[in-house]
């Protein structure tokens, strides 16, 4: 009898089972209850200049956006609206402050949802019901947006300043609203610059309700910056289980906010993984140059949408091993390098050619599964 020694097929870990929350509808996205994290951002082009704003979402969407948000501060940006929710490939969500005339606007223009900020629309609660029957109607969801940097004037006055139990109290009064008008379409967002008190803002509402939650580190900084706050406050969150769909504030352009979202969830086995890259620090063991092989070989794979892990290894200590429990990798030593297949060596490459050997190795796999690699799909590579 023969008996298989090869490793066991074992399912993708879960970091936490998911909050149970109920589902709502973004467009044609589902939030909430058992559906995917969605990843969303805002457009940065003035919602007037409709061709920028649909030129703009359409680069959000080929970076992996599910739901975009656009700006609404004047009447001229809510005659743009219905163009633009026409002719986005992704659900379009109208950012509203101040106005609540331009709620009706955007519920009228088609857009998917309606961002609402109860800390700066202007007699707010007395338009709930209004807002509540015009969305139930059309079909429309809400999002109740609270901001520290906006928080209600009274709210600031009980508490000091923005605490996590006044952006929580803010938040599930304007809820509780909603549902005595008998509308309950809305997710929630208790948004802090500070990633400590955004999460405990959040667990507490999490005890609250179960409405679905929109994560958010507001005004999170620079790129660098803001992506470390950002990933440390989701991780705590979904960690948890907390969280339906996310938002990566950035001072960046926004194309790189939905990288950073979908990596963040990609890396919490929340999203299905595509391209991951894994390679050493270097250490004084290394006998390659592993900063530009992983460089390089990143560049050269830039735009793959499979699933592939690709290890790229400096010395013989974790290499080999790494390598081998990756889908392609290199062990690198002496100046070459050992190229690994599915836990397999296939060949030993001069260091020379370990890049552009990588890059050929990946092309082949990506092809098997189907993914089209001619023409403007083909990734450029660079071997330095």
């Amino acid at each position: 009898m023969t008996v298989s020694l090869g490793m066991p097929a074992l399912p993708d870990p879960v970091i936490a089972p998911r909050r149970k929350t109920r589902k709502i509808q973004v467009g044609s996205v589902a939030v909430g209850g058992d559906a995917p994290i969605s990843v969303q951002s805002m457009c940065t082009t003035p919602t007037t200049d409709v061709n920028a704003t649909l030129q703009q979402i359409a680069e959000l969407t080929a970076a992996g956006c599910d739901i975009v948000r656009v700006a609404c501060p004047s009447q001229d940006d809510a005659e743009a609206l219905p163009a633009i929710a026409a002719k986005s490939q992704i659900p379009v969500i109208a950012d509203i402050h101040f106005q609540p005339k331009y709620v009706f606007a955007a519920i009228d223009a088609g857009c998917a949802a309606v961002r609402v900020n109860p800390g700066n629309i202007r007699q707010f609660d007395d338009k709930v019901k209004e807002i509540a029957d015009a969305a139930k109607a059309a079909g429309v969801s809400i999002r109740i947006g609270v901001n520290a940097g906006s928080l209600d004037k009274r709210l600031l006055e009980k508490y000091g300043k923005p605490t996590p139990e006044a952006l929580v109290e803010s938040a599930v009064w304007e809820a509780s609203l909603f549902e005595e008008h008998d509308f309950h379409d809305f997710k929630i967002s208790v948004k802090h610059n500070d990633p400590v008190v955004m999460v405990k803002a959040y667990e507490l509402l999490a005890e609250r309700g179960d409405w679905p939650l929109h994560l958010g580190v507001t005004e999170a900084g620079p790129a660098f910056q803001g992506t470390i706050k950002s990933a440390t406050a989701f991780g705590a969150l979904l960690s948890r289980g907390i969280g339906d769909t996310i938002r990566v504030s950035l001072s960046a352009p926004p194309v790189e906010e939905v990288k950073v979202g979908n990596q963040i969830l990609q890396s919490l086995g929340l999203k299905p993984r595509k391209l991951e890259i894994v390679s050493c620090p270097s250490c004084g063991r290394a006998q390659v140059d592993v900063y530009t092989l992983a460089d390089q070989v990143t560049a050269g794979l830039e735009g793959l949408t499979v699933p592939l892990r690709v290890a790229v290894m400096g010395c013989v200590v974790n290499g080999p091993g790494e390598a081998r429990e990756a889908d392609l990798g290199v062990a690198s030593g002496n100046g070459k390098g050992q190229i690994f297949v599915k836990g397999e060596v296939i060949k030993t490459v001069p260091e020379s050619q370990i890049v552009e050997t990588l890059i050929e190795e990946a092309m082949r796999i990506a092809e098997e599964m189907g993914e089209p690699v001619d023409g403007e799909a083909t990734p450029t590579v660079t071997v330095g």
